[in-house]
């Protein structure tokens, strides 16, 4: 990789343009003392559960509903697609619903000053 100072046309060195912050430890033990890490997990943890609860639902009741021993209807139930849907549809809002609370993915894009 070539220095950090570098050389215009007219022959004048320049610097960086940008500040380079130093490395932040993977695991900060002050940060196991905020009441954000525990707020985060605890909305992390919830929407999980709410993520396989309606995924797990869905299956379940197409089955149940496609079920023809059980009186159900060969082309009954939201379908394949619909299970699809379900588990689309709930990472979006779960990812919407959360980001703001636990921050993980403003953490992984945004860097710290």
């Amino acid at each position: 990789m070539d220095n950090d100072i570098g050389v215009n046309v007219r022959g004048s060195a320049y610097g960086k343009d940008y500040y380079d912050p130093p490395p932040a430890p993977f695991i900060d033990v002050e940060e196991l003392s905020k009441w954000s890490l525990y707020r985060a997990v605890i909305a992390e943890f919830i929407a999980t559960l709410l993520f396989l609860y309606i995924g797990v639902l869905t299956i379940i009741g197409y089955k149940s509903q496609t079920d023809t021993k059980a009186n159900g209807d060969v082309c009954g139930g939201v379908g394949l697609l619909g299970i699809a849907w379900a588990f689309g549809g709930m990472i979006f809002v779960l990812v919407y619903c959360t980001a703001g609370i636990s921050g993980f993915f403003l953490k992984l894009s945004l860097p710290s000053f």
